[in-house]
Order: C-alpha cells, then sequence, then structure tokens
C-alpha cells in the first residue's frame, strides 16, 4: 500500500509557472506508475501526464510542451513542472500510483490517490 501526499500548489498569474510535488510512502516507489490528474469545478476529474518506474512519460495534449513529469525514486517523489500557465489550468491537481509498470490514462486504473492541491492561475 502507498500513501500519497500533494504540495506546491498555490495562485500565480497566467504566464507564470508552479511545481508541484507528490511524497509517497513506501519502500518500493520504482514500482509504481504514477501520474497527475487535475478536476475543475463541474468538471469531470481529467489526465494531465503519466510517467512509468522507469521514466516513460505521456501528457494531454492541453499540457504538451509546457508541463513535465518526473520523479526521484530514491525520495519518493513525484513531480509536476508547469509552465506558461492558463487560466483554463485552474484546478486541483492529484497524484494518483498504481502498482504496476506501464503509463496510464484513465483514472480508473490507479488504485492509490492523494488529497489534492490547489492551483489558480489568474488572468
Amino acid at each position: 500500500q502507498v500513501q500519497l501526499a500533494e504540495s506546491g500548489g498555490g495562485l500565480v498569474q497566467a504566464g507564470g509557472s508552479l511545481r508541484l510535488s507528490c511524497a509517497a510512502s513506501g519502500r518500493t516507489f520504482s514500482n509504481y506508475a504514477m501520474g497527475w490528474f487535475r478536476q475543475a469545478p463541474g468538471k469531470e476529474r481529467e489526465f494531465v501526464a503519466a510517467i512509468s518506474g522507469v521514466g516513460t512519460t505521456n501528457y494531454a495534449d492541453s499540457v504538451k510542451g509546457r508541463f513535465t513529469i518526473s520523479r526521484d525514486n530514491a525520495k519518493n517523489t513525484l513531480y509536476l513542472q508547469m509552465n506558461s500557465l492558463k487560466p483554463s489550468d485552474t484546478a486541483v491537481y492529484y497524484c494518483a500510483a498504481r502498482a504496476s509498470v506501464g503509463v496510464y490514462y484513465t483514472p480508473t486504473y490507479y488504485n492509490y490517490w492523494g488529497q489534492g492541491t490547489q492551483v489558480t492561475a489568474s488572468s
């Protein structure tokens, strides 16, 4: 089992940057596929980015070229660097984990979730 805790959210002007972190408990972090999702008020939770245990990545088209997902397996930490933020990026951001190899885009594939961190990009 793994527990996840996000941090790094906040309020930023459009065009600015934030880096989210997700600290994971447990000793086998490298065995987990990880993902970032977001949910805006009144909308479904949507895929942002995902990374496998060995670093294979994939991104939603809406964030490609602006966001970068990475992980430090020695520190049991997942990151999301967000640049050129837009008001449409405003949402609660969640990290998620699945005890598996691969890259997963669907929320239902993930077994473990953090509590979320609010990101607001103002115009």
